[in-house]
């Protein structure tokens, strides 16, 4: 493997856990055995596939002006966009805020779920290289950050109350975090060709 920083090759070896391989030009880590990084994925993965649905089912905002109560759920929020006339917007809610992390936590448990017994899934593979490709595209955190912006400028004009739904994104995006930063590529692919043979 070619060190990301000077470009050195170095043979690709098992390392223990809680260890690295570093580069031995420059000292950069090559690659890192996590402990228990397939216990920890999968865990994290399967958190996140529950909080998805107490996120589409619980309220997210409540919002009360006038008299008038409002609930919001993320899938009310997408569907109201796209009924009212903006639904790029609403289909951008919709696939970043619940199609992308739902699929990117189904496909982190399918890849991790059977290696944990030494197996790989059918397509395991394929599944891996499209979640390494989606990686960038699952952008909840940037939904949450704009929502509490938003927010910030509706406190004026309206009472606003958190849902349950509103807490379980923001564990969501924490599990989502968790669960990418749990395991090192090098170490999954490794674990997939062992897995293969």
């Amino acid at each position: 493997m070619a060190c990301h920083f000077c470009d050195t090759l170095h043979e690709g070896v098992a390392v223990p856990e809680r260890t690295a391989a570093r580069c031995q030009c420059c000292g950069v880590v090559l690659y890192q055995n996590r402990p228990a990084s397939l216990v920890r994925v999968t865990a994290f993965s399967l958190t996140a596939l529950i909080l998805m649905g107490i996120v589409n089912t619980f309220p997210f905002l409540t919002m009360e002006a006038n008299g008038i109560r409002t609930e919001l759920s993320l899938f009310r929020a997408a569907r109201e966009l796209i009924r009212e006339g903006s639904p790029a917007i609403g289909w951008c809610v919709a696939v970043f805020t619940i199609f992308a992390p739902l699929a990117m936590a189904g496909g982190m448990l399918y890849v991790c779920g059977p290696l944990l017994r030494g197996r790989a899934a059918p397509g395991a593979r394929h599944v891996a290289r499209w979640l390494g490709r989606t990686e960038p595209w699952n952008m909840i955190e940037v939904f949450l950050l704009g929502v509490l912006v938003s927010l910030m400028k509706l406190g004026d004009m309206a009472d606003l109350k958190f849902g349950v739904g509103f807490w379980a994104f923001a564990a969501l995006m924490l599990c989502m975090a968790a669960a990418v930063a749990g395991i090192d590529r090098n170490e999954l692919w490794d674990r997939l060709e062992v897995a293969a043979e």
